[in-house]
């Protein structure tokens, strides 16, 4: 039996009518030599954010069963005009709704997670020698309640589609042609992955690498769902996401990320006591509020100092927790800094190679710059700076690691 392919297009590739002729003959090359194409679109361009507008005119706190029955109408213009578009170029296709393919989810509105995909509606169209088109970022659950799936929902609904029908490969096709050792706008010498593990890519785009969203990426390492990351604008072969032992060479550090959206809290004077600190990131996790690196100083008279980093989108729920939770333990006040950023170096190989903080550390000091907090992982090392000296750090460790000469 002929290859399933799966090929996700994100709203960049299918933002005007031009774009998404242009989508439908790249995915008529892949019909015409054989394969049976599956494909997961996006909403057009801004779409989304247009219809959360739109909401928005109406109420500031729209009911979320209601949000997602309105964001996933973006899909599902996309996926009826790009079936248009290749029947338009003689490719008979087929699409199809989160719904009609019975992506079951669970009912958590507007974050939703896949539970099972019925497989029988998109094997009868392909039977048929047809393409079948299937929106993303939707689903269905067990109530009949249209789901979305959140951010980087239509990577994920690829993923799951390629794990169930036991495609060759997923391919994620975005505005970048691949992973790279760095941002390329900030490291011109940033180099191309051909391939990275998965564990790699969930700790970069946890760190706000947004080639590919975490989600996505561990379905992948889930199932061992090969996952290529390819540009929609060329034919260039792009970057394989993997498992690990698929890789014979492994980077000390693969990649290097600033992330730039978190805020600092620091919190002194905190008793000395069990269960505080369990208190107060449960408090906070109870909110939905993601804390990421976490210093506690030693005690000194029975009091001590806790520091942690949030996303500063969450500061306006976070705030009455951390007073009310300082108050309640005669604390200081939470000092509040949004001028830091967090930059990391990831790799498998840090788990084999000695000196990889040494060396980092040892690239920030020489640049003057001052490491405020670290954190680490068996694949990762994070240091907390001044936002000012984001740019210039991420470009040094590149440098330190002699990034630019590995592809």
């Amino acid at each position: 039996m002929a290859n399933i392919i799966v090929q996700k297009f994100g709203g960049t590739s299918v933002g005007t009518p031009e774009r998404i002729m242009n989508v439908a003959k790249r995915i008529k090359r892949y019909h015409d030599q054989g394969d049976r194409v599956v494909v997961v679109v996006s909403a057009m361009g801004h779409s989304t954010d247009e219809l959360i507008e739109l909401a928005e005119q109406i109420t500031k706190n729209p009911p979320k069963r209601e949000m997602d029955m309105l964001l996933s109408t973006g899909e599902q213009v996309s996926v009826s005009l790009l079936a248009m578009a290749l029947w338009e170029i003689g490719t008979p296709a087929q699409s199809f709704t989160g719904s009609q393919v019975k992506m079951i989810t669970d009912g958590n509105f507007s974050n939703a997670k896949i539970e099972t995909v019925d497989r029988s509606k998109i094997d009868g169209a392909l039977d048929q020698g047809k393409v079948v088109i299937v929106a993303g970022f939707q689903g269905i659950d067990k109530e009949g309640n249209i789901t979305t799936l959140g951010r980087g929902g239509s990577d994920t609904s690829a993923v799951a589609l390629a794990a169930v029908l036991g495609a060759k490969e997923c391919e994620i096709y975005t505005d970048v042609d691949g992973v790279y050792t760095a941002d390329p706008r900030v490291v011109k010498q940033a180099q191309k992955h051909t391939q990275i593990t998965y564990e790699e890519m969930l700790e970069l785009a946890s760190l706000g690498a947004g080639v590919l969203h975490s989600r996505s990426v561990e379905l992948g390492m889930n199932y061992d769902v090969v996952i290529h990351v390819r540009s929609s604008f060329n034919d260039n072969p792009g970057t394989l996401v993997v498992s690990e032992d698929k890789i014979m060479e492994k980077l000390k550090v693969s990649g290097v990320t600033a992330k730039n959206d978190q805020a600092r809290i620091t919190i002194a004077n905190v008793p000395d006591k069990p269960g505080l600190a369990a208190h107060l990131f449960g408090e906070l996790s109870s909110r939905d509020i993601m804390v990421d690196v976490i210093v506690q100083s030693s005690p000194y008279n029975g009091r001590n100092t806790i520091s942690f980093t949030i996303a500063k989108k969450d500061l306006g729920a976070a705030i009455p927790i951390l007073e009310s939770f300082a108050k309640s333990e005669s604390a200081e006040k939470p000092e509040i800094n949004e001028s830091i950023s967090i930059v990391s170096a990831v790799g498998v190989g840090m788990k084999s190679h000695v000196g990889v903080a040494a060396k980092m550390f040892q690239s920030l000091a020489e640049s003057g710059i001052n490491i405020e907090m670290i954190s680490t992982s068996e694949i990762k090392i994070s240091c907390v700076i001044p936002r000012e000296h984001a740019e210039t750090a991420v470009n040094r460790i590149h440098e330190a690691f002699q990034l630019s000469k590995n592809s």
